[in-house]
């Protein structure tokens, strides 16, 4: 079976991204949100660290020479951290230099005009880890314990990497360790083991994605009336031609409307 798709929304990271299609998750919200002008491809795999996304990365990216022929990245979301902070010698820990070093090199691949998966159509945000409850966690899977400092210094390491490459951040720690009062035991309120997140989290999520879709890349804006909004790949039933309706049917690139 094959099937054409619209240009994308890429989501990669880890667990964190891939429970983003959970009743209530970012992913969902944000295919909800691009119904009819964006798919959204969700490449969050469980348990992966930056050292292993960029062999994956390199598999799921097109290359230069096969972009004319595959819809196109609009928006790429990048969601590590939380695995490359665990503790060693576990091995999805990633010493956090490396770590700077992986996100620079997955972003780089993206941006650089010399990558060989160069794509500037390709609008790119950094998601920090959020804050663990590591109590709560630590519990809950004790053989692969997590450290609430460490995660936060991680999460520090994705805002100097979004800085140094001119790329927007949305910072998920600040924010959850803010509404949680900045206590980690209160961060369980976003929390559903101590590590992953809940709908609340995920809300969380979505909004700072949209937040920066709204201020930094207006043109990908959905909704915004603001700014020219983006327009459907196929024309509303209202505007289908009834007695020639082939024509009116032909897919649109998401474009801008004018």
């Amino acid at each position: 079976m094959a099937a054409n798709v619209q240009d994308v929304i890429m989501l990669v990271g880890d667990s964190l991204t891939q429970l983003g299609w959970e009743q209530g998750g970012f992913a969902q919200l944000l295919a909800e949100s691009y119904n009819r002008k964006l798919d959204v491809i969700n490449r969050g795999l469980s348990g992966y660290q930056t050292d292993w996304a960029i062999p994956i990365f390199e598999q799921i990216f097109a290359k230069q020479h096969e972009q004319h022929h595959v819809p196109q990245v609009k928006l790429l979301t990048i969601w590590y951290g939380a695995n490359d902070a665990a503790p060693a010698p576990s091995p999805q820990h990633v010493p956090r230099d490396r770590y700077k070093t992986n996100l620079s090199h997955l972003i780089q691949m993206v941006k650089s005009p010399t990558s060989a998966y160069y794509s500037p159509e390709t609008r790119i945000i950094l998601i920090t880890p959020p804050p663990v409850n590591s109590k709560q966690w630590n519990i809950f899977i004790p053989d692969s314990p997590r450290v609430f400092e460490t995660t936060r210094s991680y999460a520090a390491a994705v805002k100097e990497v979004g800085e140094k490459e001119n790329v927007p951040v949305a910072d998920i720690w600040t924010q959850m360790f803010d509404g949680a009062g900045r206590t980690e035991e209160g961060c369980s309120i976003y929390l559903s083991d101590g590590l992953h997140l809940n709908s609340a989290g995920q809300n969380i999520v979505f909004k700072a994605i949209m937040d920066i879709v709204e201020h930094v890349y207006p043109e990908l804006d959905p909704t915004n009336e603001a700014h020219a909004r983006m327009q459907t790949v196929f024309v509303p039933w209202d505007q289908v031609d009834v007695q020639n309706p082939r024509p009116s049917l032909v897919k649109r690139k998401a474009q801008l409307e004018s």
